[in-house]
C-alpha cells in the first residue's frame, strides 16, 4: 500500500473509533482531505484510494490543480480566508465554503456563482476561541448572518465552522466544539436548521467528532507534514 493509502486507512480508523465512543454512525462523519500546498498527484493518489472531498486554503493554488484534476470527479471545499477580490474563483470552482465570516463576503459569492452550477454549499466560520489573528465572525453574530445568507438565492447555508486554538489538552478541546454545536442548536430554536458542523482536524478530530462534528478537515496525518513556506 501506498503511504496515503495507509494513512487514509488510519484515518478513517480513528474517525470510526471516535464515533462508536459517541455513540454516532461513522457514516455521520464526513472525511475532508486538506492538500494546501500538496501537488495535483497527491489529489489524484488519495482519490484513487476513494477519497472524493478535498479542502484548500488558497484560492490560486486550488484553482490549477481543480483544473488539472477536471477529469476527476472530485468535490471541492474552501476553507481558507476570503479576500473580496477572490470571491468570483471560489464561486466558480468550488462546491462548499466553510469560511463565510461577514455578510459582504456571502453576497459578494451569491453574486458571483454562475446560474449554470447548482446554488455554494457554504458554512459561517466562527471564532470560538476568540484569537485576534483567527478569521471567523465571533459567537453570537451567526444569527444576523444567517440570515443574511438565507436571502441569498445562489447560497445555500448548511452550517458552521471554526479553528481553534491549537491545543493538547482534549478538556478544551471539547468545550470549544461544544460551543459551536450549541450556536447550532441555537440557530436551530431561532428556525434555521443546518446539518453540518465543520470542525477537528488532523491533532483533535476525536473531540470534534465526540461533540457532533459531521465534516473533520485533515491534511499532515493524510499528506503528511508540509514544507515551511
Amino acid at each position: 500500500m501506498t503511504t496515503i493509502a495507509v494513512n487514509l486507512q488510519a484515518v478513517h480508523e480513528r474517525i470510526a473509533r471516535a464515533a462508536r465512543a459517541a455513540g454516532r454512525p461513522a457514516a455521520n462523519v464526513r472525511l475532508i482531505a486538506v492538500g494546501k500546498t500538496f501537488p495535483a498527484e497527491k489529489i489524484a493518489a488519495a482519490h484513487a484510494q476513494g477519497q472524493r472531498a478535498f479542502g484548500e486554503n488558497y484560492v490560486q493554488e486550488a484553482v490549477e490543480k481543480i483544473t488539472r484534476l477536471a477529469h476527476l470527479p472530485l468535490e471541492w471545499h474552501f476553507i481558507g480566508p476570503i479576500q473580496s477580490n477572490k470571491t468570483r474563483a471560489i464561486a466558480e470552482h468550488f462546491q462548499w465554503v466553510h469560511s463565510i465570516d461577514r455578510e459582504k463576503i456571502a453576497v459578494r459569492l451569491n453574486a458571483a456563482r454562475p446560474p449554470a452550477l447548482p446554488p455554494l454549499d457554504v458554512c459561517i466560520q466562527i471564532n470560538v476561541s476568540g484569537e485576534g489573528s483567527k478569521s471567523g465572525a465571533a459567537p453570537g453574530a451567526e444569527l444576523a448572518l444567517a440570515r443574511a445568507i438565507a436571502a441569498l438565492p445562489r447560497l445555500r447555508l448548511r452550517g458552521l465552522m471554526t479553528i481553534p486554538e491549537p491545543t493538547p489538552d482534549s478538556a478544551l478541546q471539547r468545550r470549544r466544539f461544544a460551543l459551536l454545536r450549541e450556536l447550532k442548536d441555537q440557530l436551530a430554536v431561532a428556525g434555521i436548521v443546518l446539518d453540518t458542523l465543520s470542525m477537528g482536524m488532523s491533532d483533535d478530530l476525536e473531540a470534534a467528532i465526540a461533540e457532533g462534528a459531521t465534516m473533520v478537515r485533515v491534511g499532515t496525518a493524510i499528506f503528511g507534514k508540509r514544507s515551511a513556506n
